[in-house]
């Protein structure tokens, strides 16, 4: 598989024609060669196949792989004794079946997660054999109700796991099958005396991905400790930007600086000197107006090449809830809408990845 990074129309015509090159980036992470896909923008398993089964289990991320993603996307958390499992958040009450253990019951609590109290149960609170005795359920049954035919089958997996699975699946399918970890609330586990990134690092390098070519991206909606982990990492970085907010880490510290200040032509210079890529909201991308529908796409995608970043947008969704109005075939928020509409209208942008959870829909719609 060839690593390269994909800059602008010269080398979408290269891509067109089933070329793949490599260019030089000038110097962020440690390897600046990032992955552009012969076939067209990468597909993401957005915490696995997470529409066809419940989020951030090996089941979800085995089916996300068979369904053709190039990447699968484990969220990282961490637990009392200080392993890294795939959990969406730290509390799992909403992704777990901890409710209806009696003998966790009393670790029920309210924490600040970010600025904001949360209730529920904390992984942070439990050992990773205590979390290995609850099984995982869909996070929106009420969306995703066939989902719930699986609640109760499925471990919460380690990171470790998480890379076995994902060789065993690269070597069965004949295609490496990429890894895109997300550091979830680096401050927040930092303030508590469990950091996130030494635990990342120790397990890519005993893995042996901590290296030039490795298929991994490290994702994190804060900055600073992608700027940690710059130092650290061979691997490609990749800072997420949501649609509204600042990262939790520049609030913390005063820095009134926000998301729209990071996609800035003077913000994405300052991104490029830490990281290849930015992970961006689709509305970034291309806005909704005030009845839901899409409207002109923004500059972003072409800024963002022009200073050296690839883009990846998230999360591309096939019900109704979540798709644009102009795409939506019902008032059902769980029926299936036009999403191959949404992907034409995005893919057309130039973009470099989407996160999918239908990633079997992602890369149909790629086929033009």
């Amino acid at each position: 598989m060839v690593r390269t990074r994909f800059v602008g129309a010269a080398l979408a015509a290269l891509v067109v024609a089933g070329v793949a090159a490599v260019l030089p980036t000038g110097s962020a992470s440690g390897d600046d060669r990032v992955e552009v896909s012969r076939k067209g923008p990468l597909v993401i398993g957005h915490r696995g196949a997470s529409g066809y089964r419940p989020e951030h289990t090996l089941a979800a991320y085995e089916l996300a792989a068979r369904m053709g993603a190039d990447y699968v996307e484990p969220d990282l958390v961490v637990t009392k004794d200080g392993k890294l499992v795939a959990r969406h958040e730290n509390e799992i009450g909403g992704t777990t079946d901890v409710a209806a253990h009696p003998e966790f019951a009393a670790r029920k609590t309210t924490k600040v997660v970010d600025g904001v109290p949360i209730t529920g149960w904390f992984t942070e609170d439990f050992t990773l054999a205590e979390l290995k005795t609850l099984r995982a359920v869909e996070r929106i049954p009420d969306v995703r109700p066939r989902n719930t035919l699986y609640d109760g089958r499925f471990e919460i997996p380690t990171f470790e796991e998480v890379v076995e699975l994902s060789r065993r699946l690269s070597r069965e399918l004949g295609r490496d099958i990429g890894l895109y970890p997300e550091t979830k609330h680096p401050t927040y586990f930092q303030d508590i005396g469990l950091p996130l990134e030494p635990r990342l690092v120790d397990v890519l390098n005993r893995k042996g991905l901590n290296r030039h070519g490795a298929k991994v991206y490290v994702q994190s909606f804060e900055v600073a400790n992608l700027k940690a982990l710059k130092r650290e990492l061979r691997v490609p970085l990749v800072q997420l930007v949501s649609g509204s907010g600042a990262p939790y880490d520049f609030v913390k510290a005063g820095d009134k600086r926000t998301y729209g200040d990071l996609v800035t032509p003077a913000g994405l210079r300052e991104i490029r000197t830490y990281a290849s890529g930015i992970g961006a909201e689709k509305s970034r991308i291309i806005p909704r107006d005030a009845d839901g529908r899409l409207t002109t796409p923004t500059t972003l995608v072409r800024d963002a090449h022009t200073r050296g970043l690839v883009v990846h947008a998230w999360t591309f969704r096939n019900e109704n809830a979540f798709l644009p109005a102009d795409f939506r075939t019902s008032a059902d928020p769980a029926a299936y809408g036009r999403a191959f509409g949404e992907y034409a209208a995005f893919y057309a942008t130039g973009l470099d990845g989407v996160f999918a959870d239908n990633p079997d829909t992602a890369v149909e719609a790629r086929k033009g």
